[in-house]
């Protein structure tokens, strides 16, 4: 029986969004149609705008929905640069290649802000380069997560959103990761977009929504039918939406018991670290998702380590799902600054909404038994390097 512990790179569709989903399916109609049947489909889509709105304390005609977090993330900059008339783009240095893909993409300058060695930005690095911009630097767009992927540390949103407006900037926000684990409110978060996508908090693959705060700046990001208001066009993917809206319901009202799963990730750490005390975790010392524990071993690849796992019947990842397959270090050891073999030693364990107590044994077992066959030299690191 395998033990999958990748859930920040997908997550098990909750029953109740697969009942919700198959319902819908077994109904035919257009959301774009004017007939009983079209209509009967939209009703559905509003119905699920406005549970979305409820859940992350949005207006329902602020929500626009996508076909996941990256065409989201991807339209929001998009209309901060077309419609905002933005002219520089900061960005922290742990951002997901559908932002700084994005960003480099712009054809604009690019910042990037800098993390501490607990994997979180620092207020007063942003409230410095604000201040010292002049009027001819432009209006600046700020996209920062709220939650790592990588090591689930949560960011000052709300500080720097402040700070943006004050200086007339922009601010997007992924929260692809926070939302459906820690609370999320759009309206007190303050920023002016943000992304949300579904599969990451039970419900189904390739249906996401992007956030749009009312004076927030639109412009298409592709060109077709008049969905979403004119500000994103294509049809509406009914089924995926209902089940975005059903997840989230049920992921909002369980985070107690989301939370609960951080004792499970402590308990992880603290195994790891009694067999091998040169470990790196990154952000024990920030604020984190419950759920998620980064950690660094130097000398033994993250790739080499979710292999011998995977041989064990245990999932877990070296760094996002996006970048998989690639022969970097993990950009979060990159953004810290860390020595290239304990970079690449990076791994990423996530528990899920359904995880179990047993994961995180069979987890514990599993890569105790293959750190003690990769017979690794010793190796402590620099106390200060220590997350």
């Amino acid at each position: 029986m395998r033990t999958y512990l990748d859930h920040n790179a997908t997550t098990q569709v909750r029953p109740n969004a697969v009942a919700a989903m198959t319902e819908v399916m077994a109904r035919v109609g257009n959301p774009s149609s004017v007939h009983a049947d079209g209509q009967g489909a939209l009703a559905r889509v509003e119905l699920a705008r406005r549970v979305v709105g409820k859940a992350l304390r949005a207006r329902p005609e602020d929500i626009i929905f996508t076909s996941g977090g990256t065409e989201a993330l991807n339209l929001a900059l998009h209309a901060a640069i077309s419609a905002g008339g933005v002219h520089r783009i900061i960005v922290t240095a742990l951002e997901h290649e559908a932002v700084a893909a994005t960003a480099r993409a712009s054809g604009l300058p690019v910042e990037t802000w800098p993390v501490n060695a607990d994997g979180v930005v620092e207020i007063s690095w942003l409230a410095d380069r604000l201040a010292s911009c002049s009027g001819d630097d432009g209006r600046p767009v700020l996209a920062m997560m709220l939650a790592s992927n990588e090591t689930g540390t949560i960011q000052p949103v709300q500080e720097a959103a402040t700070l943006v407006r004050d200086a007339g900037g922009l601010t997007v926000v992924d929260a692809i990761q926070a939302v459906g684990k820690i609370d999320v409110d759009f309206a007190g978060l303050g920023c002016d977009y943000l992304a949300v996508s579904a599969h990451k908090f039970g419900g189904p693959q390739g249906v996401g929504a992007l956030l749009a705060a009312c004076n927030a700046p639109m412009a298409r990001h592709h060109h077709g039918g008049g969905q979403e208001k004119g500000r994103r066009a294509g049809t509406l993917n009914v089924a995926g939406i209902v089940g975005l809206a059903t997840a989230l319901e049920e992921a909002v009202s369980s985070l107690d018991d989301f939370a609960s799963l951080a004792i499970q990730r402590d308990k992880m750490a603290a195994a790891i670290r009694a067999v091998a005390p040169q470990m790196i975790e990154i952000g024990a010392r920030a604020s984190r998702l419950p759920n998620t524990l980064g950690m660094s071993l130097p000398g033994w690849p993250g790739a080499t380590q979710v292999m011998a796992l995977d041989l064990d019947g245990v999932a877990i990842s070296a760094g996002s799902a996006c970048s998989s397959g690639t022969s970097k270090g993990s950009k979060v050891g990159t953004a810290l600054g860390l020595p290239e073999d304990a970079s690449q030693g990076f791994v990423r364990v996530s528990l899920g909404w359904n995880s179990k107590p047993d994961d995180a044994d069979a987890f514990i077992k599993a890569w105790t038994a293959a750190y003690a066959r990769a017979a690794l030299p010793s190796k402590q690191m620099p106390e200060e390097a220590v997350g």
